[in-house]
């Protein structure tokens, strides 16, 4: 897991905890699967307080 300050948040990106856009700018965290053994497509950003919420809810996701 790695923070993202907001000054290096360039992109946008779609937080798997609620599917909600990450704006640019806005702090955020990146995770990856914990035994190192994913690719950099397996990268995730998150907003923290979705990742803090995770183990209360189920990924959201819509289509």
């Amino acid at each position: 897991m790695r923070t993202v300050p907001g000054s290096q948040a360039t992109k946008f990106y779609r937080c798997p905890g609620c599917d909600h856009e990450i704006r640019p700018g806005t702090p955020h965290l990146v995770v990856w699967p914990a035994d190192e053994t994913g690719s950099v497509a397996d990268r995730r950003h998150w907003h923290r307080a979705c990742w803090e919420a995770r183990a209360r809810r189920r990924p959201q996701r819509r289509w």
